[in-house]
């Protein structure tokens, strides 16, 4: 079997908050167990698609903010766009872990033109040259139909070319009308499609994964990438990551008095909006005004350590890091409360304690100006909050079996660059049900992003 573990190397599989389901439960039950007594998140098609969900994203996340520190000429472009060129060598690994060294080659090579066009258009914007513009986009449309032919040819045509160009046009839309508005200084917008563009490619990895466990099926024990259960995992992998990627860009913003900082954060708050609507569809709405109290105080807690630290206020940075253990404690044993202590308080308030300690190193690393470390941390801090979806949709599909029993696979995607209109409907009315069943989590912000 595929060894898809193996190609997770951005954060230690055995932190608090990155362990396989088996250790998260409390009631010590395995994920064997589980796949055989009832529904799991973790299977090896799950697990495929939870992969790519985390490369394919982090790729939008780098891309769109490596644009903005291009055109801004600032400091630290060449250590995003490092960890972006890390984040291909783990695309490409991944790639090379199915299909082989030749396809991973002429997949890197692809995919290093297409990040190269996008800088080809930035490096023009900066220099007003409208010509370099449009070449630019003619390479991107050029990319487009290479790409899109290479995984209909190494998928056997189970992803068809002319729906995935059409995706991959969506994808190069997005980041360039990003781009375009924040250099307009459109900041709102802009950040409604950096939100749109991270989304966008989970829809990618929904399709590619399925295609891969469709060919090659006995390296997957009969499992699915396309559950309920599974899409759980992947909306929650979706909300948590993007929460962390959101808050350095928002600390970075708000330490540099940058223009764009109450785009950033009303983005961020949006996102903790749609992390709530998700806990209210599970939990209901009392216990959804509860996280998103405290959720909201624990972003409230990071921006008094990003003010304290702009007035050199040591005594103010050590109270917010104080005030951040208290909620770690507190939003922990809510956690446990809420899932019938299928996670432990323990474990999930050490978890915790490597996000605050992840989201503020990378801080205080770019205000001293290491920026190798602020990225290795931002990686970090992104690829951690998968193990939280991971454990986060385990205990939900645990604690409510009954309303993710059965593979109940969609049909085969045309794409698995972005969804059509059908497949937006298909998430809705499943999104409404899990709601009436109290179950609902987060099929519905997958619904609220398609509409904006």
């Amino acid at each position: 079997m595929m060894n898809w573990k193996r190609t997770l190397t951005i954060v230690p599989l055995s932190a608090a908050l990155l362990m396989p389901s088996a250790t998260a439960f409390a009631d010590g039950h395995s994920d064997e167990e589980h796949m055989e007594n009832g529904p799991t998140v973790s299977t090896p098609a799950a697990d495929l698609r939870a992969t790519l969900d985390q490369y394919l994203s982090e790729h939008a996340y780098l891309a769109v903010f490596t644009m903005q520190k291009g055109i801004d000429g600032a400091e630290d472009f060449d250590q995003i766009a490092g960890a972006l060129q890390a984040n291909t060598e783990d695309l490409t690994g991944a790639i090379e872990e199915v299909y082989g060294e030749e396809a991973a080659q002429t997949f890197q090579g692809m995919w290093e033109d297409h990040i190269g066009f996008f800088v080809d258009y930035v490096t023009a914007t900066a220099e007003e040259d409208e010509e370099g513009r449009q070449e630019a986009l003619t390479q991107l449309d050029g990319y487009r139909a290479d790409f899109s032919s290479f995984l209909e040819g190494a998928t056997e045509e189970r992803l068809e070319a002319d729906m995935l160009a059409e995706g991959l046009q969506m994808h190069v839309n997005q980041l360039v009308g990003a781009f375009d508005q924040y250099n307009e200084g459109d900041f709102d917008a802009a950040y409604s499609d950096v939100r749109e563009s991270i989304n966008h490619m989970y829809g990618v990895s929904k399709g590619l994964s399925t295609a891969i466990v469709d060919q090659f099926d006995e390296d997957f024990e009969g499992s699915s990438a396309d559950t309920p259960a599974a899409d759980l995992r992947s909306d929650l992998n979706y909300l948590f990551s993007e929460h962390a990627g959101l808050a350095v860009v928002a600390m970075q913003k708000g330490i540099d008095g940058a223009g764009d900082f109450d785009a950033a954060a009303g983005a961020l708050n949006e996102n903790t909006e749609d992390l709530t609507e998700a806990i209210s569809g599970v939990y209901g709405e009392e216990a959804g005004d509860a996280f998103n109290e405290q959720w909201s105080e624990h972003i409230d807690f990071f921006v008094n350590y990003v003010v304290a630290t702009a007035e050199e206020d040591e005594a103010g940075q050590e109270e917010a890091l104080n005030n951040l253990a208290g909620y770690r404690d507190t939003f922990s044993q809510f956690l446990s409360d809420a899932t019938e202590n299928r996670l432990e308080a323990d474990a999930l308030s050490e978890g915790l304690q490597m996000h605050v300690d992840q989201l503020v190193t990378a801080f205080d690393s770019y205000t001293e100006g290491d920026y190798e470390t602020t990225y290795e941390n931002v990686r970090e801090a992104y690829g951690h909050m998968f193990g939280v979806g991971q454990m986060m949709s385990g205990a939900i599909t645990d604690q409510f079996p009954e309303n993710f029993e059965g593979d109940m696979p969609s049909e085969m995607p045309a794409t698995g660059l972005g969804g059509t209109a059908g497949a937006e409907n298909q998430w809705f009315l499943y999104g409404m049900v899990l709601v009436l069943l109290a179950a609902g989590a987060a099929m519905i912000t997958r619904h609220r992003r398609s509409e904006q």
